[in-house]
């Protein structure tokens, strides 16, 4: 009872906020989506990352396994979700990037915060870098369909992440001022990403959930077990594992759609995989943090 109740806990705060966006919609009170995406993209989340790292103390030799497990998770994710939609003959550009990274900002975020305190968040912020690396470089080229890779540059929240990784191994500080103010920058990110998850699963409006039903399970059995399997190969400890599994495993990103929705993919089916994966995390979310806590 005492772990259900934890769970509960845990877990309450994030799907409150993100009914809070649902009824923003439906009770049709203006969100500009586009807006505040914009803001905590460009401003908040890099805030929030680069003081997460300066901030981290994480010993040297976990942070290196948790970079190194991290990657090959992400990379042996990517292949396994290649190979499943080549074999159903799926359009790869559509489906690829949705079921490889997952909701680390707007979700697993604040999960690991919430279940793991200050720990769990430094790693958590860890993770959320390198998978908004690999998003905003492999994974804007295949929905793009081709392209330079070196867009990735020009996104704040990776200049944040290599900034941040050059202050945390030189141990380098920053003026209190600054600190202060990147600071309050960076907690603007949690609350209004989740609220802004609210309001952008509400408004989307999908085709058929067939595939998206059967797509959201392998989604969530393959992130699972890779992240499981590869977190215990290279023995990181139990909340750095625990927080792996819970990043990696978090349902299909908003952020999805939009990329589908600006390079012509087919925006339809991946809004589809975001309504029922994020629906199916109500209930696998509290399962596997009932394995962690």
């Amino acid at each position: 009872m005492d772990l259900i109740l934890q769970v509960i806990q845990t877990v309450a705060p994030v799907f409150i906020l993100a009914g809070i966006g649902v009824i923003w919609v439906k009770i049709e009170w203006e969100y500009d989506v586009e807006f505040v995406t914009r803001l905590t993209m460009t401003l908040s989340v890099p805030a929030l990352i680069f003081v997460a790292l300066v901030k981290a103390e994480i010993d040297p030799l976990i942070l290196r396994d948790t970079v190194m497990a991290t990657v090959a998770t992400y990379i042996a994710v990517g292949i396994l979700m290649l190979i499943l939609v080549k074999i159903t003959k799926l359009d790869v550009r559509t489906f690829v990037a949705p079921l490889t990274f997952g909701n680390t900002g707007n979700l697993g975020l604040p999960l690991a915060l919430f279940a793991f305190g200050t720990a769990g968040f430094d790693f958590a912020v860890i993770i959320f870098a390198i998978m908004a690396i690999f998003s905003f470089t492999i994974g804007v080229w295949v929905v793009s369909g081709g392209g330079s890779l070196l867009r990735a540059i020009k996104e704040p929240m990776v200049g944040a992440t290599i900034l941040g990784g050059f202050f945390m191994f030189y141990d380098w500080s920053v003026p209190v001022w600054t600190m202060n103010t990147l600071e309050l920058i960076g907690q603007i990110a949690i609350p209004v990403m989740l609220i802004t998850l609210g309001v952008a699963v509400a408004r989307l409006k999908p085709g058929s959930y067939n595939r998206a039903i059967w797509l959201s399970v392998a989604k969530y059995v393959i992130c699972t077990s890779t992240a499981w399997g590869i977190g215990l190969l290279f023995a990181l400890p139990p909340i750095a594992l625990a927080v792996l599994v819970i990043q990696v495993s978090t349902p299909v990103a908003v952020t999805s759609y939009m990329l589908a929705a600006k390079y012509e993919a087919d925006a339809d089916q991946v809004a589809g995989l975001v309504m029922v994966s994020t629906l199916m995390s109500i209930i696998v979310i509290p399962i596997l943090l009932s394995f962690f806590i």
